[in-house]
């Protein structure tokens, strides 16, 4: 059920675009306008959270890549459906939908408007469906398929895929496929995952989305400021607004937990968490792995045999008890513990090359530092690695810094944490995006026809329990390449404040704000 649309009440504030807001200076250390509250106001009507995340934007917040789960993790977007505790669809801006045939969906809208006053219509939803399929790169959730998009009726939107695709409304639920007013839009029409540098415009999330926080000012990769959506379908947010801050270093994150300047921090450290009270740590198990991705294109890991002795040289065992002290299970494939269905079923991986002799080859292994813990797996692999006889170079970033070089095959190898059910919620979807020919997060650039077949073959498989056992099986022919090497499954440590309620937490990081989280 929900809220009967109230009209707008007057901005006393100019809009701006993304693209000027992301020049507006901030002062080191202080947040975007709001800050602690705490006055008359205040009391009367929420105060407003103070929250740290690990990344800054990377992309001028565009809602087409990595940026994506920054606008969802802080209730700024949403799609037509979302993801529930057990992972399958729900309603979210579409209340219903029924599949008309084996290409056509139709789903019935609900009531909601935009941040920007307007109506959430069918036009509306068609015309930001049919803008992230014109994406560059295309979004994970549409890697491996088309759709198009019609409106039927004063309600309605038709979607019809060209291929059957009986987990659309899983994909639906992905951040990057959030429905925005057609005014973020209006640079020219196509949004692009590269903050524009293809000259093809920015979309523009700012006071455009439907969230219950309207995102109002972005200072950089430095903080953003949101205040509550008043006319949020789901109900009036608890919190007067949020003030976000990008704290990329860890160990700050956990520093201003501890010492009250904000109520919420995202990805503590391993090596933090002892320092936190255990009231403020919640320990939540998650569909991200951190994996060895091995550059299958050019540079050492070129040869199969090479990336074979990548792989036997590397203890897993070592980075779940030692780097993160016990709080991460040794890597058993790309999909972990937290996808339970896979627990018992998975198929072992057939016709690997034989590890070859290293010889003192040279190669550049690459990862970022948003989590604290990946500089010190890379550290751990590369003495694993130079034991086996390769010469590490080692290169850390922060993360904002090393995407675009790493999806360019700039580095040999690359330590990433990727969260394999964050894209759709489909278990499919990951292995079409990261390891397929046309993938668009391809970070170990492998192009291999074994695989593309098994993608494909679960990608037209449309019973749940089957559609399972066909990714464990493109799941053990790409490990059968050797271009991923899972190291750790690892569960994420947020800090809550002791008067901070109704965080959102969940396996898929999709959230962590709602309209029921206050202190």
């Amino acid at each position: 059920m929900h809220l009967p649309l109230r009209p707008s009440p007057p901005r006393s504030r100019p809009r701006r675009s993304l693209s000027a807001l992301l020049l507006t200076p901030l002062l080191a250390g202080c947040f975007a306008s709001g800050g602690d509250g705490g006055g008359a106001s205040d009391a009367e009507d929420g105060t407003r959270l103070r929250v740290a995340l690990a990344f800054p934007p990377a992309e001028n917040l565009s809602p087409y890549g990595a940026d994506a789960t920054i606008l969802s993790r802080l209730g700024v977007t949403e799609g037509l459906t979302a993801l529930d505790a057990n992972g399958a669809a729900a309603p979210a801006l579409a209340a219903s939908w029924r599949r008309e045939d084996d290409r056509s969906w139709l789903f019935t809208l609900r009531e909601a408007s935009f941040q920007d006053g307007a109506d959430v219509t069918p036009a509306a939803v068609v015309t930001a469906l049919t803008h992230a399929t014109k994406a560059k790169p295309v979004p994970a959730a549409l890697a491996g398929g088309t759709l198009t998009v019609e409106t039927d009726g004063d309600t309605g939107v038709r979607i019809i895929t060209a291929d059957p695709d009986p987990v659309l409304p899983l994909r639906l639920s992905s951040p990057s496929l959030a429905v925005l007013s057609p005014k973020a839009y209006d640079g020219d029409g196509v949004g692009d995952g590269n903050g524009g540098k293809d000259g093809k415009g920015v979309v523009d999330p700012v006071g455009t989305a439907t969230g219950p926080f309207e995102l109002t000012e972005v200072a950089g990769a430095t903080a953003a400021d949101l205040d509550r959506f008043d006319d949020y379908w789901g109900g009036r947010a608890q919190a007067a607004g949020i003030d976000a801050r990008f704290i990329a270093d860890g160990t700050a994150r956990a520093n201003a937990l501890r010492t009250g300047q904000v109520d919420l921090a995202e990805a503590i450290p391993v090596a933090q968490a002892a320092s936190l009270d255990a009231a403020t740590r919640r320990e939540t198990a998650t569909t991200r792995t951190t994996s060895l991705l091995l550059n299958t294109e050019s540079g050492v890991f070129k040869d199969p045999a090479l990336r074979a002795a990548a792989r036997a040289a590397v203890d897993t065992s070592a980075l779940a008890e030692g780097v993160y002290e016990g709080r991460a299970d040794a890597g058993a494939g790309i999909y972990g513990p937290a996808v339970t269905w896979a627990e018992g079923k998975r198929v072992k991986p057939a016709g690997r090359a034989k590890a070859g002799d290293p010889d003192g080859a040279s190669l550049t292994l690459a990862t970022y530092d948003n989590r604290p813990e990946l500089p010190e797996v890379a550290q751990v692999l590369k003495q694993q690695l130079e034991k086996a006889g390769f010469t590490v170079k080692l290169e850390v970033r922060e993360y904002s810094r090393l995407e675009s070089d790493a999806l360019a095959g700039r580095f040999d190898a690359f330590v990433g944490a990727r969260n394999s059910l964050l894209d759709t919620g489909d278990p499919v979807s990951v292995l079409a995006g990261d390891f397929t020919c046309d993938g668009g997060y391809n970070l170990a650039l492998l192009c291999d026809k074994t695989v593309d077949r098994a993608v494909a073959k679960a990608q037209r498989t449309a019973d749940p329990d089957k559609r399972r056992d066909a990714a464990l099986a493109a799941e053990a022919a790409i490990l059968a390449t050797d271009a991923d090497v899972p190291l750790v499954h690892q569960r994420v440590i947020t800090g809550v404040g002791a008067r901070t309620s109704g965080v959102l937490l969940d396996p898929y990081e999709r959230t962590l704000v709602g309209a029921g989280t206050r202190r």
